[in-house]
């Protein structure tokens, strides 16, 4: 049976330049990067050749790069590092973000908010995104924190962060800004000296980019201080404890050097066409079949995502269904897999728990083939077809 992977949202396959990159970093240059010996000079250069790469990918100076164990790590420091120091004096802090961003940050921003931080959630417009205005309105003089994701895990939607963070300034420049941009890194052009220069912190997680699990980033603007999660060593400009990853950060410089040269050669717009060719070959074939999102507007998307929702099925069977014809795919957050509840990002649009429930995320990657696109157009209109067959 073929097996055709649509969930690339959820986790990438490890690149083969990467694997060779990190490989001799296990068994051959094994040295501790804190060690004065060769071996150890070794990895240390291994590990700031690898925070180059990833600095030219984000437009960024080296030294505004840290290291971390993936998205969820940096989005808790990021938080966290922030928001701590004036909970820990009783000093109002408030903390601006959305009803639709990974649990990572919904969750830490819930038990800020039990340390008594104020914390506003934003909800999004039927499309997902979030209403310049609606995000100039929530602003507060206490605001110290803003976070925003860049792009949606679920729907692919690009929120105008460049645009948001400018507003944030505006109203006060000692606004921190932050997005979790680990569905946008290695997809999407992120300028930290043009477009994004009013971002002061941004999240990445390796395994959404074609490295391995446990690895990613966390951008720190130049003269910020972050309160660490972590106490020990003096790691990553005391901002980290802890010995390094060196082959896991070997394989991030690998995987951002590749992600450029994709980025530079448009590739990203040939990965969209094909996400446009599934897309429009399912809304076409499937009666009641509609797109959740910026609909039509395949720039306001990351290139490779469309959620969809199929009028009258479950999205949990049709899963299920197509799993079983080879087609992998999600519903959403790869960390909420088997939760009953709909999806919060959906419910966040506006969508009833019904329609959310019969919803589907088709999520492709760089391998992602013409072929495998046009069986998919084969198996899963047949796979609705049978489920509303049945229900009738």
């Amino acid at each position: 049976m073929q097996r055709i992977y649509l969930d690339a949202n959820a986790t990438t396959p490890v690149l083969p330049q990467v694997v060779d990159a990190m490989r001799p970093f296990w068994m051959e240059s094994f040295g501790n990067p804190s060690s004065t010996h060769h071996a150890g000079q070794r990895a240390r250069a291994a590990i700031e050749h690898a925070r180059a790469s990833f600095a030219r990918l984000l437009n960024c100076s080296a030294k505004e790069i840290v290291f971390t164990s993936g998205g969820t790590e940096s989005d808790n420091l990021a938080l966290n590092g922030v928001l701590s120091p004036f909970l820990d004096k009783r000093q109002p802090a408030h903390l601006l973000t959305t009803e639709m961003e990974h649990h990572a940050i919904l969750y830490t921003a819930q038990a800020l908010q039990r340390r008594g931080a104020g914390v506003t959630f934003l909800a999004p417009n039927r499309e997902g995104v979030i209403e310049p205005e609606e995000f100039r309105a929530a602003l507060r003089p206490d605001t110290e924190l803003v976070s925003i994701m860049y792009a949606n895990n679920e729907t692919g939607a690009v929120q105008p962060i460049g645009k948001l963070a400018r507003i944030a300034k505006a109203y006060n420049p000692a606004i921190l800004f932050h997005t979790d941009a680990v569905q946008a890194a290695a997809k999407l052009p992120l300028d930290l000296s043009g477009a994004l220069k009013n971002v002061d912190l941004l999240s990445i997680s390796g395994h959404k980019m074609y490295a391995p699990q446990g690895t990613g980033i966390l951008f720190i603007r130049n003269g910020l201080h972050l309160a660490p999660l972590l106490h020990g060593g003096p790691q990553e400009r005391q901002r980290r404890a802890g010995t390094e990853n060196v082959p896991g950060i070997v394989a991030l410089g690998r995987a951002a050097e590749l992600a450029q040269e994709w980025l530079a050669s448009h590739q990203d717009r040939e990965l969209a066409a094909l996400r446009d060719r599934l897309e429009s070959g399912l809304l076409a074939t499937i009666p009641g079949c509609s797109v959740n999102g910026p609909a039509g507007d395949a720039e306001r998307r990351s290139p490779n995502t469309t959620n969809l929702r199929f009028e009258d099925v479950d999205a949990e069977a049709l899963l299920i269904a197509l799993d079983l014809q080879g087609i992998a795919a999600g519903f959403g957050a790869a960390c909420q897999s088997g939760a009953t509840e709909p999806s919060h990002v959906l419910l966040a649009m506006g969508l009833t728990a019904q329609e959310a429930r019969g919803s589907l995320r088709l999520s492709l990657s760089r391998l992602t083939t013409r072929d495998e696109v046009d069986r998919a157009l084969e198996i899963i209109p047949a796979a609705v077809a049978r489920l509303l067959s049945l229900a009738q």
